[in-house]
């Protein structure tokens, strides 16, 4: 029997342009359509809309365009996201506490004295870096999900206090439940259990809180959730060297560090001192991951160093560390983390590269 062919992108974009979307037009007359992958007989692409509405008024386009697709010759698989620009609908906070509250993040609480216990975690892993704008809690999350996927229980920590972005990430909005006013269950997303203040929060609230407040914070969002019996948590750390990266290592017996960089030279300088500051607080570095390694263009496939090549890979050499892998500069790692779903979470090559860093650290860890 002879297979089917692999289908074209023009195949599949006229598939597209056949299905109409709210306000006349198609898909692709609008230009919605975004990061279009044909890997064999796996087809994936993104909708990308122009507020949460409009994405909610195009789940039934969405629907069609996965049927669409779908009915054509030699494709097996397909994977379609939706993201939207705007903030992304979410239940406002505050109001009377109740069953659905979660317990109140006291501002000016100073962190309890004496190193604290996550009971049920194996394993804590700390994601950090020297600087910000290296792609850290993308990397966080996408880490999070494949190690997920390869079969552990993963809880996900974001301990980005001033910046939390996990929950637009993995596709949370939902204030997440205390059934005492005290512990907090965590929602779960993508196989993985995760917290961040930034559920407890208005989007747009900005915290203005002093080194104590952020240390008690942190505090509270390790060990106030049930997280269960897990084989690691992972734990996403503010860029740079300070209050909450020195909370998490002296309170916490955190089983290891993992550092990100870009791979050019003055971001490799802020994650040698990223890496000093873990050593000096005597936590294990598990390794280096260079993200943005490189960039494909989706269109043409040509590849382009835009930050250099291979500077973290020779650093981790030069320091007798672990290289845990490259990571690529890609659009549907940008739409894919807008739209909720962590491209570690689709059959991507992305997401197989993130896959073999999981299993690499497993490997490590076990």
């Amino acid at each position: 029997m002879t297979a089917s062919p692999t289908p074209s992108r023009e195949a599949i974009l006229a598939a597209l342009g056949r299905v109409a979307v709210p306000g006349g037009g198609d898909l692709v007359s609008r230009d919605l359509v975004r990061a279009l992958v044909v890997d064999h007989g796996a087809v994936r692409f993104v909708i990308e809309a122009e507020s949460p509405e409009a994405a909610r008024a195009l789940e039934p386009a969405r629907i069609a365009a996965e049927r669409a697709v779908a009915g054509l010759p030699g494709v097996e698989k397909v994977a379609v996201a939706m993201t939207a620009h705007g903030p992304a609908p979410r239940q406002a906070a505050g109001g009377p506490a109740g069953r659905d509250e979660p317990p109140a993040l006291t501002i000016g609480r100073h962190p309890t004295p004496g190193p604290s216990d996550v009971p049920g975690v194996k394993r804590i892993i700390a994601v950090g870096s020297g600087k910000g704008g290296v792609g850290k809690s993308t990397v966080s999350v996408n880490l999070a999900v494949a190690l997920a996927r390869e079969g552990w229980k993963v809880g996900l920590v974001d301990a980005d206090i001033y910046g939390p972005s996990l929950p637009r990430m993995l596709g949370v909005s939902k204030r997440p439940a205390s059934p005492d006013g005290k512990t907090i269950i965590p929602p779960v997303a993508h196989g993985v259990r995760m917290i961040s203040i930034g559920l407890m929060l208005p989007e747009e609230q900005a915290l203005i809180w002093r080194g104590p407040m952020l240390m008690g914070a942190l505090q509270q969002l390790m060990t106030q959730v049930a997280w269960g019996d897990l084989d690691a948590l992972v734990v996403d750390m503010p860029p740079g060297t300070g209050d909450v990266q020195m909370t998490l290592c002296q309170k916490f017996a955190v089983t290891g560090a993992i550092v990100v960089s870009t791979p050019q030279d003055v971001a490799l300088l802020d994650a040698r001192r990223a890496l000093n500051a873990f050593q000096t607080l005597k936590t294990p570095v598990l390794g280096l991951v260079e993200n943005m390694s490189t960039f494909i263009c989706p269109k043409c496939g040509h590849e382009e160093h835009i930050f250099g090549d291979g500077g973290v890979q020779r650093e981790a050499q030069k320091l007798g560390l672990p290289f845990l892998g490259a990571l690529p500069l890609a659009i549907e790692v940008r739409l894919a983390g807008d739209g909720g779903l962590p491209v570690a979470a689709t059959d991507s090559p992305v997401a197989a590269a993130y896959r073999t860093m999981a299993r690499g650290l497993m490997a490590q860890l076990a």
